[in-house]
């Protein structure tokens, strides 16, 4: 059945326009785009000129399957992801066990498509129990479905290991995506150095420990010529490195996560552990310092990294708390903070959460041109409401951003052109 969308503002990430049309769906995918007089359709939407832009690609995001259901299933995941705009959930493999072989790949695969709405994509660990010894069977699992592979916070600390395992991935043309971080000096740390930590009495990290991590990978790419995605830079000590290997011409991309775009270590306060996230929140000015690296285009991708924590292991002195917070539903709101701050426009912002994630990993979504899948999110740039985290569809509550003021909220979600989410009395 053909679907008209029509009286909606389109942003185009990949035209970087933000103007009004009407979008035509038809068996899942995109049939036609345009301006002016709108086609007929067997069923006609009215977007009333709210947003109507491509779903949110998020890569990074932690589902605990298996292990640890209790915290976040596929199905609660999935049903979170929908309301909050994301179509195509990519995967962390930092379950319990780990996803490091091609038997428990195809179980959360197949958990996944029976439970979640939306398109669910894992990825895989880069070694084995991702303990930094021993390389997976990285084609075994490509074949299995899995898109990237990762060791998630678990840094390599063996850099023969690692070279072993971007050699092995530059063969098969895998996507590696690490985190960069000094494992030495960060151990422990529960916040970033400085004078803020100091006075807290909190342990701290310096900022270098993540330009020192990176130093290292890119050193290693330009040896083994792979395929490399950082997963968060949130220093801007670590921007020179990053422009240098672009301008060298190595396959490195990097991301950011949407914590250390809206929050600073301020935000901690009195030892609020749902703001308690890995790398720590760093200071005014590499908050600012990324968001300028964002806007010019040196930092590729935004993520929420989603991170479901219990109340057992958020409600703890802040040294020993769970680093990490859930994301899903709080991923495009707090975004919509840069936009109305007038840091970013909104194709801009597309083009970090939609098109350059689905393009790093080859996929054909991200985007509103005819042929895409039709995986699209309608939203309201401007309602506000204060966020209740007992409202959120993840079964863990670890927000910072419980009780705060947001603006834009998601309307509508379609994956495949079927509705999968639409906002109760919208």
């Amino acid at each position: 059945m053909s679907l008209l969308l029509t009286n909606a503002r389109l942003i185009d990430p990949e035209a970087g326009t933000d103007a009004p049309g009407w979008l035509l769906i038809e068996a899942g995918v995109i049939k036609a785009a345009g301006q002016g007089e709108a086609p007929e359709a067997a069923k006609v939407v009215d977007c009333a000129g709210k947003c109507l832009a491509p779903g949110i690609v998020d890569i990074g995001v932690k589902v605990c399957e298996p292990g640890e259901r209790h915290k976040e299933s596929y199905r609660s995941a999935g049903l979170a992801a929908a309301a909050g705009g994301v179509t195509t959930m990519v995967t962390r493999p930092d379950t319990a066990p780990a996803i490091d072989n091609p038997e428990t790949l195809e179980f959360v695969a197949r958990r996944a498509n029976e439970a979640a709405p939306v398109n669910v994509l894992p990825m895989a660990a880069l070694t084995k129990g991702r303990e930094g010894r021993e390389m997976t069977e990285i084609g075994f699992l490509m074949d299995a479905g899995a898109v990237a592979f990762t060791d998630c916070d678990h840094v390599i600390q063996s850099t023969k290991v690692l070279g072993r395992a971007l050699t092995y991935a530059r063969s098969l043309g895998a996507l590696v995506i690490g985190h960069v971080q000094e494992p030495g000096l960060s151990d422990g740390a529960a916040a970033t150095s400085g004078k803020f930590a100091s006075l807290r009495g909190l342990p701290a990290v310096s900022p270098m420990a993540e330009r020192m991590g990176l130093d290292r990978d890119i050193a290693l790419l330009e040896m083994t010529g792979a395929r490399y995605h950082v997963d968060q830079i949130t220093t801007s000590r670590a921007l020179p490195a990053l422009q240098r290997a672009k301008a060298n011409g190595l396959d490195i991309t990097a991301g950011t996560s949407i914590h250390h775009l809206t929050l600073n270590e301020f935000d901690v306060a009195d030892y609020r552990t749902f703001f308690k996230v890995k790398p720590p929140l760093r200071a005014e000015e590499d908050r600012l310092a990324v968001v300028e690296a964002l806007r010019e285009g040196l930092i590729d991708i935004v993520s929420s990294m989603h991170t479901p924590q219990d109340e057992e292991s958020k409600r703890l002195p802040f040294e020993e708390a769970a680093s990490g917070a859930v994301a899903l539903e709080t991923f495009l709101p707090a975004a919509l903070r840069l936009y109305h701050s007038g840091d970013l426009d909104l194709p801009t912002l597309f083009r970090a959460i939609s098109l350059n994630p689905a393009r790093r990993l080859g996929l054909p979504c991200g985007r509103l041109t005819v042929g895409a899948p039709a995986d699209l999110v309608l939203f309201d740039a401007d309602t506000p409401f204060i966020l209740d985290r007992w409202q959120l569809r993840s079964k863990s509550k670890n927000t910072p951003f419980d009780g705060q003021r947001l603006q834009g909220k998601v309307l509508v979600t379609y994956v495949a052109g079927q509705q999968v989410y639409e906002l109760a009395n919208a």
